[in-house]
């Protein structure tokens, strides 16, 4: 047998996917059989809901109280409150890591969209 040196190639598919505020390079079939636990949005969540008690139990009368102790924007406040209204499967599958791909931070604190808006301007074109 010859001693000089052989290659070897090894090609496997990776994708680049946000997790977390995060980049991680992960193969197909990786993330069906891990958690893909969303550290920002579970650490969201976890705000909200201490937030909220703290609105609850009287310790901040308002939102802009709480925002100015806690030195955030009281709108960053009012839009990560809302996280408290999520269903509890959902909440339960953020926490579990089993949420789907697209529902991240930025994309639950977006507007929701206002449907009788739509319908005027759906009714107003007949």
């Amino acid at each position: 047998m010859s001693e000089a040196a052989q290659t070897l190639t090894v090609v496997f598919p990776l994708a680049v996917k946000p997790r977390g505020g995060r980049k991680a390079m992960v193969t197909p079939g990786v993330l069906a059989l891990e958690r893909r636990q969303d550290i920002t949005l579970i650490k969201a969540v976890a705000r909200a809901f201490r937030w909220r008690r703290m609105l609850e139990s009287g310790q901040f009368a308002t939102i802009n109280e709480l925002a100015a102790a806690e030195k955030i924007n009281p709108s960053y406040v009012s839009r990560v409150l809302r996280l408290t209204l999520l269903a509890p499967d959902v909440v339960e599958a953020i926490l579990d890591g089993r949420q789907p791909e697209d529902l991240t931070l930025p994309a639950v604190l977006r507007p929701f969209p206002v449907v009788w808006d739509e319908r005027r301007r759906l009714n107003t074109r007949d």
